[in-house]
């Protein structure tokens, strides 16, 4: 009997110490995603809020996108860990019963599993919201993965910033997975030309609303326990984007918050479909056998 006990003690010290030494989980984690950034427009444009909060993280300058370099199939191709032959969505023109390429792992209603799929499959109590406002980009997209969806009409983005801070307030005592995008940067590029004034403009204008976003985010006590993402599809060149040029496939990528170095330049090769296998491995998730993307050890702690 006696045994048995000293057995049972030294497993259950050993599945402490095993938990302990593997670290907490992340608790949430925020992507905060502008669309059509390209690396010299991020450099020319004054960002202070998102330099601070790069500086306390790990960012790439050289991350590449999926080609082609267009919208839908880079963002795709971030939030499901895999490019466009194995998610299918080769063009912005995808819709569940239009496309060219079928998928090559479909759920029940013909979606190829996302990160928000596999969180809630894995993590039943992870609360999960998606904010946008190019209406095509929620189409890959399962309804039923999502606790909060909010679409805003005519580049309008502002009201998601607060909407998504107060979901994460809301939701601040269970797992939260939040994606915070605008395409309004893209459109600058394409109306008056990519590293045009306008164009560096709508980048410094998002910056001040991440900004006010962070501080909301410290004044609350969520800070330092929130994993944030800078994410972007695609840079461009003239008035447009989808070649192969430097400028148009090589954007800028970060990652902080709990177990991320601080301060840290990113100088293995990266590529979008590495961001959501990045969040399940926060999350201590498991990644699905059709996806692609990897981890970057380097970053972490």
């Amino acid at each position: 009997m006696k045994k048995n006990i000293s057995i049972n003690l030294l497993l259950i010290l050993t599945t402490v110490c095993t938990a302990l030494a593997a670290g907490p989980k992340s608790k949430r984690i925020v992507m905060i995603a502008l669309d059509g950034i390209s690396v010299e427009g991020f450099k020319q444009a004054h960002t202070p809020n998102l330099d601070a909060l790069m500086a306390e993280g790990a960012l790439s300058m050289t991350t590449r996108v999926v080609m082609p370099s267009v919208t839908l199939p880079n963002w795709t191709s971030h939030l499901t860990g895999s490019g466009p032959e194995q998610h299918g969505v080769v063009d912005n023109g995808w819709q569940i019963d239009k496309f060219k390429l079928p998928a090559v792992v479909k759920d029940a209603q013909g979606y190829y599993p996302s990160v928000f799929t596999v969180v809630k499959e894995q993590m039943p109590n992870v609360k999960t919201a998606f904010y946008y406002n190019w209406i095509n980009l929620f189409y890959p997209h399962n309804q039923k993965n999502f606790d909060e969806v909010s679409y805003l009409k005519d580049d309008a983005y502002i009201e998601n910033y607060d909407k998504a801070f107060n979901f994460i307030v809301k939701n601040k005592k269970d797992p939260t997975l939040v994606f915070l995008y605008s395409v309004h940067t893209d459109h600058a590029g394409h109306s008056h030309k990519w590293m045009s004034p306008e164009y560096i403009k709508s980048i410094e204008e998002a910056d001040v609303q991440i900004g006010i976003f962070l501080e909301k985010m410290k004044k609350e006590g969520l800070y330092e326990s929130t994993n944030f993402m800078f994410l972007s599809d695609h840079g461009g060149i003239e008035y447009g984007h989808g070649g192969v040029s430097v400028d148009e496939m090589i954007v800028p990528w970060g990652v902080t918050g709990p177990k991320i170095k601080k301060g840290l330049k990113i100088e293995e090769p990266n590529n979008t479909v590495n961001t959501a296998t990045i969040i399940l491995h926060l999350f201590g998730l498991k990644k699905p056998l059709a996806w692609t993307g990897e981890v970057l050890e380097s970053v972490f702690k």
